[in-house]
C-alpha cells in the first residue's frame, strides 16, 4: 500500500485543496494507462485552477455587499422598457469597465433601477471577475466624512479605486450640506476616466441642485459623469405596483 502522507502534507503546504482531495481518485487512470503523466498533471492543475476562480468569485461576491436575490434570473426584463432590455447584453460583457465609463440609470421610484443596475453587477462578478461594490450613496456619504475627520479620507479613497465597479444607489435621495457634497464630489472627480460607477437616480439631471447645492459643482458633477457614459431611462410602470396587483389578483 502506498504511503501518500509525505505527498499530502506537502500538498497542504502549498494550499492545493483540491488536488489534495482529487489526486488519490485520478492517479488510479494515470497507472491503468488510461492517462499519461502530461494529462494527469493537467487535470489536476485545471481543477485547482477552477476551483480557486470559483472561491474568489465567491469572495467577490461576499465583499461586494450586492442585495440578495437582484440577479439577472430574477429580474423581470419584460417590465423594462424595449431599448435597455436590447442594451442589457452589451453592458453585462463588461466592455464599459474596460473603457472606464459609467451607467446612470434614472426613473421614477419602483422602476427597477436597483435590481437592474444590482443584476448587471453580478454578472459583471460572475461572468468577469471584475471588484464590485454596491453602497447606498447616503452610506458612502457618511464614510467619507468620517474619513475625512479622520485625516484619512486618501486613505479611503485608494481602498475605494480597488474596485473596479462601484455601484452607488438612490444618489438623489442624498441631499447634503456643503461638507457632504464636496467629498462625494472628490470621490467622483477621484474615478473620472479611470474607474466605473454604476449609480441609480430618482432624480433628473435638471434637479441635482437638490444634491449638490452649488451649481458650478452641480455643473462639474454632470459633466464627469455623462462624459463617458451609458444612460438608461426607466420610464416604464412601477415594478412594485404590478407585483401588488398580481399578488391581489
Amino acid at each position: 500500500m502506498k504511503d501518500n502522507s509525505s505527498l499530502d502534507m506537502m500538498l497542504r503546504s502549498l494550499h492545493l485543496p483540491g488536488v489534495l482531495r482529487e489526486h488519490h481518485r485520478m492517479e488510479e487512470s494515470a497507472e491503468s494507462g488510461e492517462w499519461s503523466y502530461e494529462q494527469y498533471l493537467k487535470a489536476l492543475i485545471e481543477l485547482e485552477i477552477n476551483e480557486r476562480q470559483q472561491r474568489r468569485i465567491q469572495r467577490l461576491l461576499k465583499r461586494s455587499n450586492l442585495p440578495d436575490g437582484k440577479t439577472l434570473s430574477t429580474l423581470d426584463e419584460k417590465q423594462l422598457p424595449v431599448k435597455i432590455r436590447r442594451q442589457i447584453p452589451s453592458l453585462i460583457d463588461g466592455g464599459f469597465v474596460e473603457r472606464a465609463e459609467n451607467i446612470l440609470a434614472f426613473g421614477l421610484p419602483g422602476r427597477g433601477k436597483t435590481h437592474l443596475l444590482a443584476a448587471i453587477a453580478h454578472e459583471l462578478i460572475i461572468n468577469k471577475g471584475y471588484n464590485v461594490l454596491f453602497t447606498n450613496t447616503r452610506r458612502l456619504v457618511e464614510k467619507l466624512l468620517i474619513a475625512k475627520r479622520d485625516l484619512q479620507l486618501e486613505g479611503m479613497l485608494k481602498k475605494l479605486d480597488r474596485f473596479e465597479v462601484v455601484v452607488l444607489d438612490d444618489i438623489g435621495y442624498v441631499q447634503q450640506n456643503r461638507e457632504e457634497m464636496e467629498v462625494l464630489f472628490t470621490f467622483l472627480s477621484e474615478r473620472y476616466e479611470r474607474r466605473s460607477l454604476m449609480i441609480t437616480s430618482n432624480l433628473v439631471f435638471s434637479e441635482w441642485d437638490r444634491i449638490f447645492k452649488d451649481p458650478m459643482t452641480t455643473a462639474a458633477a454632470i459633466d464627469r459623469l455623462v462624459h463617458h457614459s451609458v444612460i438608461l431611462e426607466l420610464n416604464n410602470q412601477s415594478y412594485r405596483a404590478e407585483q401588488a396587483r398580481m399578488r391581489q389578483g
